[in-house]
């Protein structure tokens, strides 16, 4: 479940205006909303994105793993998470023309900035996704502030839409989650490409042989003198990187032999270029 955001009360969003909040791009963006921002329910989650090279602010599981699909993307240029609906009159006048009542603090009646939680670059064009479960979808009073939302990315023509859980495939995300933070991995310049190339070739080999993932990992850190660890680390890094590339939509676990989820060619040109 998506966590409950906390009002916003009008010094607080000039205040959070003045710090560049909703602003910029790629690396130099501020979401709207912070983790902090939100009562703590242990759902919200951060995350170093790949794309932008920055971290990212996540108020559900939901948000987390449609964000992975778009950082693995080639296509995606640009994230930006929690995106302020600004000015803020523009949602109410929205709200009020079509007759439903606009977001507002339950104790004092004053308006709330709405956001979408995604604003995505997809080459030179920005794309609008909501992210929701689908079983929240029948809700009269979300399909109203759907309903404001969409209406203010249609004046700006940018298409916008809504991603549920149905719309994320399990075994793809999860694959992303496990290499992900591997994408960023030290021992690649610490090693030098003369290591990193002799272990890419041992890997193959020892995979194409039909080691598991595992074995052959741990053959990899045995032979070099690696701490264990450090080859499964890197093959996930080589995934992450597009090095090698996989069936993501396959679920991918160290038990698994190389003919259980689907390797391309890489592995076999890789292996054949380290003899």
């Amino acid at each position: 479940m998506a966590k409950r955001k906390r009002q916003i009360t009008g010094a607080k969003i000039e205040k959070y205006i003045k710090e560049g909040r909703g602003q910029g791009i790629g690396k130099d963006y501020l979401p709207w909303l912070e983790i902090q921002d939100v009562p703590s329910d242990g759902r919200a989650t951060r995350g170093k994105g790949w794309t932008t090279n920055r971290r990212h602010e996540f108020m559900s599981d939901l948000e987390r793993d449609y964000f992975y699909i778009l950082d693995f993307s080639n296509e995606v240029t640009d994230i930006r998470e929690q995106y302020p609906l600004l000015p803020l009159e523009e949602t109410m006048i929205i709200a009020d023309e079509i007759g439903v009542k606009h977001p507002m603090i339950r104790h004092t009646g004053e308006p709330v900035v709405m956001t979408t939680d995604f604003l995505i670059t997809v080459g030179n064009k920005n794309v609008a996704r909501t992210v929701k479960p689908a079983a929240e979808l029948e809700d009269k009073r979300t399909i109203e502030k759907f309903e404001i939302e969409r209406r203010y990315w249609e004046s700006r023509h940018v298409d916008w839409g809504i991603i549920t859980d149905l719309d994320i495939p399990d075994y793809f995300v999860r694959n992303i989650e496990w290499v992900h933070k591997e994408f960023h991995n030290e021992d690649v310049s610490d090693f030098g490409p003369f290591v990193i190339n002799q272990l890419q070739s041992m890997l193959a080999k020892h995979l194409l042989e039909g080691e598991t993932i595992a074995r052959s990992c741990l053959v990899c850190d045995e032979q070099l003198g690696l701490e264990v660890g450090t080859s499964l680390a890197l093959f996930r890094h080589f995934i992450a990187r597009k090095i090698w590339s996989v069936n993501m939509n396959e679920r991918i676990v160290p038990t698994l032999k190389a003919k259980d989820f689907q390797i391309n060619e890489s592995f076999r040109s890789i292996q054949a270029k380290g003899g």
